[in-house]
């Protein structure tokens, strides 16, 4: 496995471009399954998920083209093969996001099995949603070897039907990307209340209008879906990765530096963008009024000390659960007491013991972090154990005095191209090495 070597405390500058949204490009590219002809993605980055989501696709009789163009990274899917219906396990416990495929492959082909998925180890995260949803639109759903069985009632296609998908921590994204899907293809109305309004919502929703659904309040809580009888190919630019344009904003705060970051998604930021005001880091546009507010150019900077906050984590758009680790890296560093709360995933603060060993003075109470900010943080040997606070480390290590060594930086490759790399363009002291070349962590 690969690990991080970082030597901090070095002032980054420069220009870095935001890639596509993982968390859009899985559902985006589940959509191929539901299509008579094929669609193409563009600005897709190469992530792990992505390799992931393409093997898993490749299994369900998917034809592949991979290219560059001159907007980035472009795939083209087409589903040739109809007769497949297993997403085996060895690649679903990759990723938590291949159960996006089981709507649209139970949609189109009428049966779908879907083993239940695996990803990060940030607390229990049921697939129940997804599974009420399709019940409503009248798959027959069980439970074999591990695996979800949906098939189509004897009809031989879902009906539309009014769906709730409020779950006890709020809306399901990927669950709301599933139903959606599958409701393109079915027989009448579907509204999907209590439905997940993130931006990822609204591009997959996006892409299946261009490829003849009929879909009308993404971005909403209440999504209506008109079925239809089939669905074509389209083209489709991928929108910008918000979280990863929120790290690297957070990036220049906790080091005290100014980035220029095109490709900016601001009007999928704005709940981020007022605590980056709140704690002193400056998000300004340095393109025209007339730039598109998803790929926006802006320079980043902090003004002066990290001021303190009181941030909870909330579904769109509220403060993302996504970037909470990495807000947690720069307010160790702020002047005062700073409050976190995750309403999310309660479990997600398995940073908090790893930013503590760098000197992070932080103390937990259920979902709430407390964060009395210190002078400096100090390297040290650190293990990640999700995407997120895997970015969070990175972070504090950039702003650490001396040498930070994070092992197990595979978690960070399924959500950000080649971190290290862009980092070291900006400045940044950061290798990637074997961790069999590293020197024994002190018992």
């Amino acid at each position: 496995m690969d690990a991080f070597v970082i030597n901090g405390g070095n002032t980054l500058g420069g220009s870095i471009e935001i890639n596509g949204s993982k968390n859009a490009c899985l559902p985006l590219m589940a959509a191929a399954l539901l299509g008579d002809q094929p669609i193409t993605l563009h600005h897709v980055p190469r992530l792990a998920d992505i390799s992931n989501m393409l093997n898993l696709l490749e299994r369900l009789g998917c034809s592949i083209d991979e290219h560059d163009s001159g907007d980035g990274r472009s795939i083209t899917l087409y589903a040739e093969d109809e007769s497949l219906s297993l997403a085996p396990y060895d690649i679903v416990r990759t990723m938590r996001a291949s159960i996006c495929v089981l709507g649209p492959m139970l949609a189109k082909r009428g049966e779908a099995r879907v083993s239940m998925p695996g990803g990060c180890a940030i607390g229990d995260r049921p697939i129940d949603l997804h599974l009420r949803g399709l019940r409503a639109l009248g798959a027959k759903i069980t439970l074999d070897g591990g695996d979800v069985v949906a098939r189509v009632p004897a009809s031989g296609r879902l009906r539309g039907n009014t769906v709730f998908l409020g779950g006890a921590f709020g809306p399901t994204v990927l669950g709301t990307a599933n139903v959606m899907s599958a409701a393109t293809l079915a027989h009448g109305t579907t509204v999907i209340e209590a439905a997940a309004c993130e931006p990822e919502v609204v591009d997959v929703a996006r892409l299946l209008n261009s490829m003849g659904a009929r879909i009308e309040g993404a971005g909403t809580p209440r999504i209506t879906v008109h079925g239809v009888e089939s669905l074509g190919g389209a083209e489709h630019r991928v929108i910008p990765d918000r979280i990863e344009a929120g790290t690297y904003v957070l990036a220049a705060a906790i080091t005290g530096s100014r980035l220029r970051l095109t490709n900016y998604p601001a009007d999928a930021l704005i709940a981020a963008q007022d605590q980056f005001e709140r704690m002193g880091v400056c998000v300004r546009a340095a393109d025209g009024p007339d730039a598109d507010p998803l790929r926006r150019t802006v320079d980043a900077w902090r003004e002066a000390a990290v001021r303190p906050t009181t941030v909870s984590t909330q579904p769109h758009p509220g403060f993302p659960t996504d970037l909470q680790a990495q807000l947690m890296a720069l307010a160790c560093l702020a002047d005062g007491n700073s409050v976190i709360t995750e309403r999310i995933y309660e479990q997600r603060f398995l940073h908090v013991a790893e930013l503590s060993r760098m000197g992070a003075s932080l103390f937990r109470q259920g979902s709430t972090v407390v964060v009395s900010g210190v002078e400096q943080l100090v390297g040290a040997p650190v293990m990640a154990s999700d995407l997120r606070a895997s970015a969070s480390l990175v972070l504090a290590g950039l702003a650490a005095e001396g040498e930070t060594v994070i092992r197990r930086v595979y978690h960070l490759d399924r959500g950000y191209e080649q971190m290290e790399q862009k980092l070291r363009t900006l400045g940044a002291k950061i290798e990637r090495v074997d961790e069999r070349d590293l020197a024994p962590v002190p018992g």
